[in-house]
């Protein structure tokens, strides 16, 4: 649990560091940052899109179903009436 609680606190203080130097980036050198952003973010799309197509198109189709055991139920009675045993 503590090292989860690490990782966590990890997390937020790097997430916290990345939006001040993000900022800063933007009020200093704005238009390489809005570049470089706007690259990575369509490059990631396409990279997932990419993924996606190459599992679909190397992995083999599942085989049919064949056989499907018939599972044998007694119905009851619509009416409520009881079962004849």
């Amino acid at each position: 649990m503590a090292n989860d609680k690490a990782v966590g606190g990890a997390m937020l203080g790097g997430s916290l560091l990345g939006i001040i130097i993000y900022g800063v980036l933007l009020l200093y050198a704005w238009e390489i940052t809005i570049r470089v952003t706007a690259f990575v973010a369509v490059a990631l799309i396409l990279a997932i899109l990419a993924w996606i197509g190459y599992t679909m198109a190397t992995t083999p189709p599942p085989e049919p179903i064949t056989d499907i055991p018939e599972t044998k139920q007694e119905q009851e009675p619509a009416s409520g009436a009881p079962k004849n045993v």
